[in-house]
């Protein structure tokens, strides 16, 4: 994999890898955050829309490559993941739309990956258990909202990607580094 020419060997990214979702579960969340999470809360656009498997922070940019390398293994080693929307949930900062997760698969993943990171000397698991979920809005102030889960059904996610977090005046910019195929 080639990093973006902009990209120094020496440079630390801001990285974390992610579940992408198929474009027709992006579609009903956006119309969702639209209908049912208006208020004065940003809602995150479409290119903001994943569930993040592992947050890693800022890493030197040579830690790409082998981040990478871990994510393709665990992304082939996944069984079909499939999940649902239980229910919308605030913290003092976001908004976010937990999932169930059938049969544990997606958490499966994310312990394999978390794993393979750990023994790398790149990422230290959190105290707390992973939670699937997707964040839908950010807030200085938590807007108290309440609304049912979008009606999504079972989805799968589309696959898996390593971001660049660009940090920009008007938010977060996400750049797909790698994308990985689940299952194989």
């Amino acid at each position: 994999m080639t990093l973006p020419a902009s990209v120094e060997g020496r440079e630390r990214l801001r990285l974390f890898c992610a579940l992408t979702l198929p474009d027709e579960t992006i579609d009903a969340l956006v119309r969702w955050q639209r209908e049912d999470l208006a208020s004065e809360a940003r809602a995150l656009g479409r290119d903001h829309l994943h569930v993040t498997l592992a947050f890693l922070g800022h890493r030197p940019a040579e830690e790409v490559d082998p981040i990478a390398r871990a994510l393709r293994e665990s992304a082939a080693a996944a069984s079909q993941i499939v999940l649902t929307p239980r229910r919308y949930r605030e913290t003092r900062s976001v908004g976010m739309l937990v999932l169930d997760d059938e049969e544990g698969r997606a958490a499966a993943l994310a312990g394999d990956l978390h794993g393979r990171l750990g023994r790398l000397g790149i990422y230290e698991r959190e105290k707390r258990p992973w939670l699937p979920h997707v964040t839908v809005l950010r807030f200085k102030r938590p807007p108290r909202l309440a609304p049912p889960p979008p009606v999504l059904g079972a989805f799968g996610p589309s696959g898996a990607a390593l971001y660049h977090s660009v940090l920009r005046s008007g938010g977060a910019q996400y750049e797909v580094l790698e994308s990985v195929a689940l299952g194989g």
